[in-house]
């Protein structure tokens, strides 16, 4: 009996090994793949999420897998801080394990990133001197023409996806001189602009940005995401 215990417990922990030895293959691969399509320079950090990993490889199928990619560069603008979680993932073991990660299909892919003030204020018009986010809501400032004058004054913007990009809206408008309010009309065309990040990786689309301390938080999502299919 104590020679079967001690076979139960040896098996048991190889099946721990084994299972751990296969999650982080499967994961470098999948990173590697990545890396590769974004033209990354290193891998970003993948966690298939799950216990037994063998299971769902068997079976072919991850509920959930994150991918941490950290700053990244694309549509002529940098973001900060971008995660990938994919839900609901196909794929074989041994296509995983065959560098044959372009079969993998998940049903949603969910990426959030942080666009910096310093990038939005890039695509903002001349006069603009800051942006930032208070209490009050996203505050941009600078000298901007009224009827033929350059007004200092206060600009609070509110800011939503299209399918442009993230377009960035005056609402209302606080003279930093104290005199008279500058009609909102005046500024409303001038200060419309929109910051051209339609998309993030993997197809995903904008569907929700967010204002914060540190910039602009965007969520994006995709359907029925096929590796083989990006571009």
């Amino acid at each position: 009996m104590r020679a079967l215990l001690i076979l139960i417990v040896v098996l048991a922990i190889g099946l721990v090994v084994g299972d751990r030895v296969a999650v982080v293959l499967a994961q470098n691969e999948i990173g590697r793949a990545i890396a590769a399509e974004y033209d990354l320079a290193q891998p970003p950090e993948v966690e298939i999420r799950g216990v037994p990993f063998l299971t769902q490889a068997i079976d072919g199928t991850y509920r959930d897998i994150d991918i941490r990619v950290g700053d990244w560069r694309g549509q002529d603008l940098s973001v900060h801080d971008l995660d990938v979680a994919l839900a609901d993932v196909s794929a074989p073991l041994a296509d995983v394990l065959g560098n044959r990660t372009s079969n993998l299909v998940a049903a949603t892919a969910t990426a959030t990133a942080v666009v910096p003030y310093d990038v939005v204020q890039g695509f903002a018009p001349a006069g603009v001197e800051s942006i930032s986010h208070s209490p009050e809501g996203l505050r941009v400032t600078g000298t901007f023409p009224v009827a033929g004058l350059s007004v200092p004054a206060t600009v609070f913007v509110t800011v939503a996806p299209t399918d442009s990009g993230i377009e960035v809206t005056p609402v209302s408008v606080r003279s930093t001189l104290g005199g008279p309010t500058v009609p909102l009309s005046l500024l409303r065309s001038t200060l419309t602009f929109v910051v051209p990040l339609q998309q993030l990786p993997l197809g995903a689309r904008l569907t929700a940005i967010q204002p914060a301390a540190d910039g602009l938080h965007a969520t994006a999502v995709a359907h029925d995401v096929h590796f083989a299919d990006l571009p």
